[in-house]
């Protein structure tokens, strides 16, 4: 993992990983990855299929239970706790499911419901992205679903985006469209963690976190 130069030892926002592990069966997958990440920066996840990248993103999503080691998310100068820190999460992922016989606005707003957010957040984020809004999510295309993920992970304007592979079927304008989401949430003092398996050119990318685990017999991308 890249170093980076040494800051203020307890900034008021912080995202840390001390020796993180997670394994299936008798295969490891992660084998103590610590990393830290601070307001407006990127951790870049690299590796290839079966390194550990998509597990190391939903151990941090709150999916999967670290088998040891330890995830802190400050806030404001307050550490957070488990169930505080999955809302202030927001995660895309190849395998995120929509509900595919709703709209792509009505998916919108049904988790707008849920987390007691104006439908209007939803609205905006589909003209923005360019989704439309009356098709059902299963009749999109995987472009378009692709956009779909990043909207409702926007939502809630959440401190902490999760990204795996996060332009994966994006034409060039979608990808452009998303990068801007993405420099505004750093601008405004979000943290991201993005997972790739091939060279990603993101900005403010402060460490890039190289994983190598053999579990490619796992698929654990």
């Amino acid at each position: 993992m890249n170093e980076r130069p040494g800051d203020p030892a307890q900034p008021d926002e912080l995202l840390e990983l001390r020796g993180l592990v997670r394994g299936f069966g008798r295969v490891p997958v992660l084998a103590g990855v610590s990393a830290e990440l601070r307001a407006g920066e990127v951790l870049l996840v690299t590796g290839k299929n079966g390194s550990g990248k998509s597990t190391l993103l939903r151990c941090l999503a709150g999916l999967l239970r670290p088998q040891a080691g330890t995830i802190r998310l400050r806030e404001a100068g307050v550490e957070l706790d488990a169930a505080a820190r999955r809302r202030r999460v927001g995660y895309v992922a190849p395998d995120l499911s929509l509900y595919e016989p709703l709209t792509a606005a009505e998916n919108l707003a049904f988790f707008c419901r849920l987390r007691g957010i104006a439908p209007a957040r939803g609205d905006e984020l589909l003209a923005r992205l360019g989704v439309p809004e009356s098709r059902a999510a299963g009749a999109l295309s995987s472009g378009m679903r692709q956009r779909l993920r990043w909207a409702w992970a926007l939502l809630h304007r959440p401190r902490l985006l999760l990204l795996d592979e996060p332009f994966q079927n994006l034409d060039a304008a979608g990808e452009a469209g998303l990068r801007a989401l993405l420099d505004e949430h750093l601008a405004a003092g979000g943290m991201a963690v993005v997972a790739t398996p091939s060279a990603l050119a993101l900005p403010r990318v402060a460490a890039t976190l190289a994983l190598d685990a053999p579990a490619a017999l796992l698929g654990a991308a």
